[in-house]
């Protein structure tokens, strides 16, 4: 018989063929050697065959959790799954990431404390994230278009290529030849962001800046056409954030089989196919592994990591469950990098999947959980009511969040924009229209584009005068709400009324974002 710490038990020191984990409340029988990382087996509990995928190299009851409507399934990190097709329907209803008690394994099985033994309120570690979240404010602008290409940011890069087949970063690659379409991206990535922005960034007051990443930076494995190199520029990213004083957020924009179906995603489709697949979900875990082991000694530049920008949550119930269990496996993945003993201070941002705060309350909230937020996005022109408002009603709209944010997580609007209008260039998608002046088809005629969109020179000085108030209206609905705000975004070619850029060069930003003009323009 042999004693191991619970806590962190390598395989090296305590192989055993087979486990039986035994709680007050139920029994579960793994059978079949959880040792080799990625091994599937079976779980047979209260007569219900489940699947299981071992977290971690090499390492086995490393984490705890609970899978499922079930009793507790203790020291051990978990991944369930009913069997069936596309099927991650069990999901983890909740965790106790720092239970640690002694395990005894003798003749392969490992004897648990029964529930008197675990104390009444269970608590992961506080973490020390490199910046004061709940007390200060999050200030910051999206690097939109840099790492991830998106037609409206760039659209000279989508024309140039002569092909209107091409319409987002996977036909970017797919329909080029190779080296033409590396030489193009290379020098995108060497010329529209460069450390001169980040000194920008932070000479403007922010706080925070938040980068945009696709997943194939990381994995073509699936054999994707995606150009890739984008890597030493994010660490160019980190390296001149740190030089700055900036706080970094790695958000990853675009997962295998796209979680959206928008072209900033990587790749535009009529619908997500992400949530499929298991594949992909498992390439992309393996992604947010590889990030966070990548930052996890350098919390205070990098204190965050978005681990999927925007799942469509409306999709249906299959992505919202994938989705959900994909915030739990996030949850472990950051804060236990590569099954690492030491626990990461990474904060966790989820975006709400287009679903009501409501959804998700009471979801990892602390003690339990630590280093949780929310991220959530606001626009006011992606359908026809909003965009149909007059100015003062998005105005109104804007600063009603002030009592509409209120989470028991910190909730940081995480994108939302000056412009009110959809009548930048390729904002719908190459190719289509806008819906407020009608040439979207279905939707209807609201007013003229010109001088709504564009080189600022063209804006007259009361649209400025509204883009500025309208700025200032969301700026303080979110802090007083929420926990802050990041703009989209720093810079695009001929759509000024949606970066921060022209806005500070133009008057409708402050160059203290503290600094209104109309300071009680929400009472």
């Amino acid at each position: 018989m042999r004693v191991c710490d619970g806590y962190r038990i390598m395989y090296s020191q305590c192989h055993y063929p087979s486990i039986a984990l035994r709680t007050a409340k139920a029994k579960y029988s793994i059978i079949s050697d959880p040792s080799i990382k990625n091994k599937r087996t079976t779980v047979k509990l209260n007569q219900r065959h489940l699947r299981f995928l071992v977290r971690g190299p090499c390492t086995t009851l490393y984490e705890y959790g609970l899978c499922s409507q079930v009793s507790l399934f203790l020291n051990l990190w978990c991944q369930c799954r009913k069997f069936g097709k596309h099927s991650r329907g069990v999901h983890i209803k909740e965790m106790i990431p720092s239970l640690k008690l002694p395990i005894l394994i003798t003749s392969g099985i490992a004897l648990l404390g029964t529930l008197s033994q675990v104390p009444a309120v269970f608590a992961d570690n506080p973490i020390n994230p490199g910046f004061p979240y709940g007390s200060e404010k999050v200030r910051g602008v999206n690097l939109g278009g840099w790492l991830v290409l998106e037609p409206w940011i760039t659209p000279s890069i989508f024309d140039n290529t002569g092909n209107p087949n091409i319409v987002d970063e996977y036909t970017f690659g797919q329909m080029q030849d190779h080296a033409t379409a590396l030489g193009v991206l290379q020098n995108h990535w060497n010329t529209w962001i460069t450390e001169s922005d980040f000194e920008a960034i932070a000479a403007a007051g922010l706080n925070h800046v938040r980068l945009p990443i696709g997943f194939w930076a990381f994995d073509v494995s699936g054999g994707e056409p995606y150009i890739q190199g984008q890597l030493p520029y994010l660490q160019n990213a980190i390296t001149w954030a740190g030089n700055h004083g900036l706080k970094l957020i790695i958000d990853l924009h675009g997962a295998p089989g796209s979680q959206n179906g928008f072209d900033n995603s990587g790749q535009r489709l009529s619908f997500p196919t992400w949530q499929e697949n298991e594949n992909n979900v498992q390439r992309t875990d393996a992604i947010i592994m590889t990030i966070a082991n990548m930052v996890k000694d350098n919390t205070n530049v990098v204190p965050i990591i978005a681990p999927l920008n925007e799942p469509a949550g409306y999709d249906g119930t299959q992505m919202l469950d994938v989705v959900t269990q994909y915030w739990y496996d996030s949850y472990g993945n950051i804060r236990f990098p590569f099954g690492s003993s030491q626990e990461s201070n990474t904060v966790v941002l989820l975006h709400d999947a287009f679903q009501p705060l409501s959804f998700w309350s009471g979801f990892q909230t602390p003690p339990q959980w630590q280093g949780v937020a929310m991220d959530t996005h606001i626009y006011q022109m992606f359908s026809q009511d909003l965009v149909s408002q007059t100015d003062a009603q998005h105005i109104q709209t804007a600063c009603n969040y002030q009592n509409e944010l209120a989470f028991d997580l910190w909730l940081i609007v995480g994108e939302w924009t000056p412009a009110q209008t959809d009548c930048a260039k390729y904002l719908n998608g190459r190719g289509n229209g806008a819906r407020y002046d009608g040439s979207l088809p279905g939707s209807t005629f609201v007013g003229s584009c010109t001088g709504l969109t564009g080189s600022a020179s063209t804006f007259s000085s009361s649209f400025k005068t509204f883009l500025r108030q309208y700025w200032e209206a969301q700026v303080i609905a979110y802090e007083r709400g929420g926990s802050g705000w990041i703009q989209w975004t720093w810079k695009a070619e001929n759509a000024d009324e949606w970066t921060y850029q022209a806005g500070l060069a133009n008057g409708w930003i402050p160059q203290d974002p503290t600094d209104f003009m109309f300071p009680d323009i929400c009472g």
